[in-house]
């Protein structure tokens, strides 16, 4: 397809007065087209398409069709219908009563299309740029970012039928591109078509551990076998480099290990960390983390929303990371995606894991304000209260630190943390600490080395000791609450689009998810701006009012 960009155009007069009529107060597309007018042109998507072939449909459209299907939870064949048959789609397209629309394959090429150049932000960036020179955008305020978990769309499977579902992938993408080859080997392993041949759920696994650990090591055998095949100089170099058989290259190395010619489980320890541990063989971007007592298989998205009350509160960033990047390595790149676009705050305000001294030190670099609670120190000595790293004193010109019973440290040494921030190392000699009284009480199994004590940066240390001297004090907690109005943004995106569950496979296209559904919430709450929709307020049951009357607060306790 070929693409020859055209401008917006005006909305058919035909089509003004029937959408008029059939909608005398109006509708989201409608008020949307009106108010903001052509959200996306032809132009923006140029590049995705060549110049030269069959003419392609407006994808400045396509981009708009795509926004309110996540509006509306349409699938494709519902928002290819709605194109062809709703006046309201018609008038926001733009488009002739007689317009027949397209075929609804087109929103999954547009979509490839989109996924391919990494272009999914241009849908939201589009929005927001409408809503800004309508004066509906406000980014020099306040701001909130929060994250939650996304569930994979393939299945969640056992490490027994993970395994099977590697290899039974494997042979079919194999049996697809050279099916003699494929053939020639399956004649020597006539097993394989009964093991393989069916998903894995079709089969009844053996629930006994030791005949468990039998099919495990009877698949891995089969695996191996299967991938000395393909590398064996007479293959066709070509199917090594079929995704699938990469795929489960890759689980083999992950699960198995080669002891005395004999293939093995790989013990817990010997496996890789979660970072790079593959869980399915159908998602291979899709990652296993823990949170608290949550466990999924997925992704990770962060959301962040302008919070100013005189306006709508619109997403101004959405983020895709796998599950296990930590929510504190995501704050730069966050303020860099702000920044590249012009939408930074003033103040942006935080849950504990995305707030840190580094974090805040890059914060400040953008000239914004990053609120947070700063994660607690957890260590014995500080849950003690006596001895915790506030009751040494630090002199940094002298590079000294000393303890609460005046004894200070004989070394000094700037190193890294464990995660490549700079840190101060001062350790104390065993020889000054055994004497102490309470030297049990001050080191943790206290033998042959003294307390050691990690700081930041002279500056880092102090702007800590700010903020969390700041964090105590009524007016910031005061302040602070504005950072729950994510989790409503969080719970809009689950019930409406759901935010939770990836529709596509990949990080890509479940990135690509992400930017739609955060377009459609800003189209949703721009509607309701303009129509006087008031906001939501926090529900709470009949019952639990009760308690908040007797006892005083919204969250009173009742005594034990």
């Amino acid at each position: 397809m070929s693409m020859q960009p055209m401008g917006p155009g005006q909305v058919p007069a035909e089509t003004v007065r029937v959408a008029r009529a059939a909608f005398p107060k109006g509708s989201l597309a409608i008020r949307i087209r009106d108010e903001l007018g052509p959200l996306f042109g032809d132009a923006e998507f140029a590049d995705l398409f060549p110049t030269r072939g069959r003419p392609a449909w407006s994808p400045g459209r396509l981009a708009l069709v795509l926004v309110l299907q996540f509006v509306e939870g349409l699938t494709d064949r519902q928002a290819a219908e709605a194109v062809r048959a709703r006046i309201d789609f018609k008038y926001a397209l733009g488009l002739d009563l007689e317009d027949s629309g397209f075929d609804y394959s087109v929103l999954s090429e547009f979509r490839d299309r989109l996924v391919q150049a990494d272009a999914g932000r241009r849908v939201l960036d589009g929005i927001l740029v409408a809503a800004r020179d309508k004066g509906l955008l406000r980014t020099a305020g306040r701001a909130r970012t929060d994250s939650t978990h996304v569930l994979t769309s393939a299945r969640e499977l056992s490490w027994l039928e993970m395994i099977t579902e590697s290899m039974r992938a494997a042979l079919n993408a194999l049996a697809h591109a050279d099916p003699e080859w494929t053939a020639r080997v399956a004649e020597t392993e006539p097993d394989w078509f009964k093991h393989y041949s069916l998903p894995a759920s079709e089969f009844d696994f053996p629930k006994s551990r030791t005949k468990r650990k039998e099919a495990t090591l009877r698949t891995a055998r089969d695996g191996t076998r299967l991938l000395q095949a393909v590398w064996a100089a007479g293959a066709p170099e070509g199917l090594r480099r079929l995704r699938q058989v990469e795929t489960l290259r890759q689980v083999w190395v992950q699960c198995f290990q080669q002891v005395d010619g004999e293939v093995e489980n790989r013990g817990p320890k010997d496996r890789p960390r979660g970072a790079m541990r593959l869980v399915t063989p159908y998602d291979v971007d899709a990652r296993g983390s823990i949170k608290q007592d949550l466990h999924w298989n997925g992704y990770k998205v962060h959301i962040t929303e302008t919070c100013e009350p005189d306006t709508a509160n619109l997403i101004t960033n959405v983020v895709t990371t796998t599950a296990t990047v930590s929510d504190d390595r995501m704050t730069a790149e966050v303020h860099a995606a702000l920044a590249e676009r012009a939408m930074l705050p003033k103040e942006h305000w935080v849950d504990t894991g995305y707030a840190n001294a580094s974090a805040m030190a890059d914060a400040r670099e953008h000239g914004v304000a990053l609120h947070g609670p700063l994660k607690s120190v957890t260590n014995p000595q500080a849950r003690s209260g006596t001895y915790g790293q506030d009751a040494f004193t630090v002199d940094w010109d002298r590079k000294r630190v000393t303890c609460p019973n005046g004894v200070e440290n004989h070394s000094w040494r700037e190193d890294r943390s464990q995660h490549g921030l700079p840190v101060v190392r001062a350790l104390f000699s065993a020889r000054d600490c055994r004497p102490c009284p309470v030297v049990h009480d001050c080191v943790t199994n206290f033998r042959e080395k003294g307390r050691a004590i990690t700081l930041r940066p002279q500056q880092a240390h102090h702007e800590l000791q700010q903020a969390r001297a700041l964090q105590q004090a009524d007016e910031w907690k005061e302040r602070y609450k504005v950072r729950a109005g994510i989790e409503g943004t969080i719970s809009q995106g689950v019930h409406t689009c759901g935010l939770r569950r990836s529709r596509y496979r990949g990080l890509a296209k479940t990135s690509l998810q992400h930017q739609l559904t955060g377009a459609a919430i800003n189209l949703t709450r721009i509607d309701a701006h303009l129509i006087g929709s008031p906001r939501a307020r926090t529900r709470t049951s009949h019952f639990a009012a009760l308690r908040s009357a007797i006892y005083g607060g919204a969250k009173g306790q009742a005594p034990d």
